[in-house]
Order: structure tokens, then C-alpha cells, then sequence
């Protein structure tokens, strides 16, 4: 095993990385200012791939379906915030818990009425189809490239926002302090449906990029919301940097596991979960 190997699993983990935090942003977000476990956040990503999936078969063209969809799972998040998700703001976790997973169970009745079971395929854009050589027999996909510089984009997005606008400061007082912020007469519940529509439109996006580069099928945000919850832990809830922090070490840890350590590297993830909480409870950048 050369390094230029070495090289291109990197390439793989960080790539993962970057996707699974453009989804559990969003996550750590809703449930770190909002107090919502979102067991239906998953759902989100799935409908990301479809969205992506009919809007190219629309259209020809990828970015144009993806600029296409994010519009709709903006609205989407709104829609689900102002019918559903307002109902569980004072509400204990276990209904939170259940009201989620029965959106699950909708979300995924409706993608078989609208798409049917049949898994799908979303082709690579042209421009972005070749690989780029590193060696005479190894070679990297372009379009995993673009994946991460997009992802990397949306994360420095992300933080400019929240450290640098208003928005961004009431976002981390509300996480701080939700009490607080109400009683400073800012409109919380505004700021709520706008952090639970930006979340949605996280994992919807994300949905839209990873569809070229995994199949499209029912139920597939289930597997990927487990990952993300494990990310928001080890970083901390509510903390985007350690959700940034947190996906990288899972994207690496769960592609070397797979080259070094086949044997056990459905539990890799995991076990570094456990690590680092045994190091720090509340995650890398959780508060205690």
C-alpha cells in the first residue's frame, strides 16, 4: 500500500467528512437553539436526492436542479416548522421523539407515492465527469473535488453568518440563552423557523450533491441521520465548529476503517464516539 493509496482514502474521508457536516450542521443547529430532536432530519437529505434526481431528469442539467431545489426545501422546512414542529417547543423529548419519527414514517410513505421504490441514479455533470491522474494506474473523481470545494463553501457560509451578522449573534445568544433572548423582545419564534428552514435546506442540499455519487433510494436518510447524531455528539450540541470538527474525524476514521480494519469498521465510528466522550461528556466544544 503506497501513499499515493494513502492519498486518495484521505481524499475519500474528507470528502465524506465535508458532506456529513453540511447535514449535521443543520441538526446541531435545530437541536442545540431550539431544543428539537429531529429524528426526521434524515428524511430531508432523502428528499435532497430526489428533488436532485427529478429536477435533472427535468432539466439536463445538475446545478440548475440543485439551484431549483433549494428553494423548495427552504419552503419545505418552513412549512413543517409552522404545522408540526411548533406544537413540541415546550414539549418534553419524548414526544419530540415521536411526533419526528412519525414524520419519518409520512415522508417516506409519500416519496413511494411521488417515486415509487425503484432505486435511481443521478449522472455526474459533464464538465465534471473526468478524474485527475496521480498516478499511471490511480486516479481521483473531479466531481468529488467539486463535492468538497461546495461543501467547504456552504461551512465557510455557515460561519460567516453566524459570527458576523446580526442574525448569526442572536443565533448563538439563542443557543446561549433562549430565555434571555425573549425577554429582549427579539421574535424567537421567527428566528426558530428560520433555523429549523435553514437546517432542512442543509440536509436537502446535501441530498442534492451526494446523489451522483450514491444511488437513490427509499429510506436512505435513516442510515445517514444515525452518522449525523454521532457527530453533533462528539462536537458538542449546538456547536458548528465542533459539528465541522466532529465530521471530518468520522469521514476519516469510517474510510480508514474500511481499508485497514475491515473486520470492525462498522463500530469504528462508534467507538470514537465513546472516546471522545469519555475524554469530554459534552463533546469537543459542548457545554458542560
Amino acid at each position: 500500500m503506497d501513499w499515493l493509496f494513502l492519498l486518495i482514502q484521505t481524499l475519500n474521508g474528507i470528502q465524506y467528512g465535508l458532506l456529513l457536516f453540511l447535514i449535521a450542521s443543520g441538526l446541531t443547529l435545530v437541536f442545540g437553539i431550539m431544543g428539537i430532536i429531529n429524528l426526521a432530519h434524515g428524511s430531508f437529505y432523502m428528499i435532497g436526492a430526489y428533488l436532485a434526481f427529478s429536477f435533472t431528469e427535468m432539466t439536463g442539467s445538475l446545478p440548475l436542479a440543485i439551484i431549483l431545489g433549494i428553494p423548495v426545501t427552504l419552503v419545505l422546512g418552513l412549512i413543517v416548522e409552522r404545522f408540526f414542529i411548533v406544537h413540541l417547543y415546550h414539549r418534553d423529548h419524548l414526544q419530540q421523539v415521536l411526533l419526528t419519527f412519525g414524520l419519518i414514517l409520512i415522508f417516506n410513505e409519500l416519496q413511494l407515492i411521488i417515486w415509487g421504490g425503484d432505486p435511481n441514479g443521478v449522472p455526474v455533470p459533464k464538465l465534471l465527469s473526468g478524474s485527475i491522474p496521480i498516478s499511471d494506474t490511480l486516479s481521483y473523481p473531479v466531481y468529488r473535488i467539486f463535492l468538497s470545494v461546495v461543501c467547504l463553501a456552504f461551512a465557510g457560509l455557515l460561519a460567516y453568518v453566524i459570527t458576523k451578522t446580526r442574525i448569526g449573534m442572536r443565533v448563538r445568544a439563542g443557543a446561549s440563552n433562549r430565555e434571555m433572548v425573549e425577554a429582549l423582545g427579539i421574535n424567537i419564534r421567527l428566528l426558530y423557523a428560520i433555523v429549523f428552514s435553514v437546517g432542512v435546506t442543509l440536509a436537502g442540499v446535501a441530498g442534492m450533491l451526494a446523489a451522483p455519487v450514491e444511488t437513490v433510494y427509499p429510506g436512505m436518510g435513516e442510515q445517514i441521520l444515525i452518522v449525523s447524531f454521532v457527530v453533533v455528539v462528539i462536537g458538542g450540541i449546538g456547536s458548528v465548529k465542533g459539528a465541522f470538527l466532529g465530521a471530518l474525524a468520522i469521514g476519516l476514521v469510517d474510510v480508514y476503517g474500511q481499508v485497514f480494519l475491515p473486520e470492525i469498521a462498522s463500530v469504528a465510528v462508534y467507538a470514537l464516539m465513546a472516546a471522545v466522550l469519555l475524554w469530554r461528556p459534552a463533546g469537543l466544544f459542548g457545554r458542560g
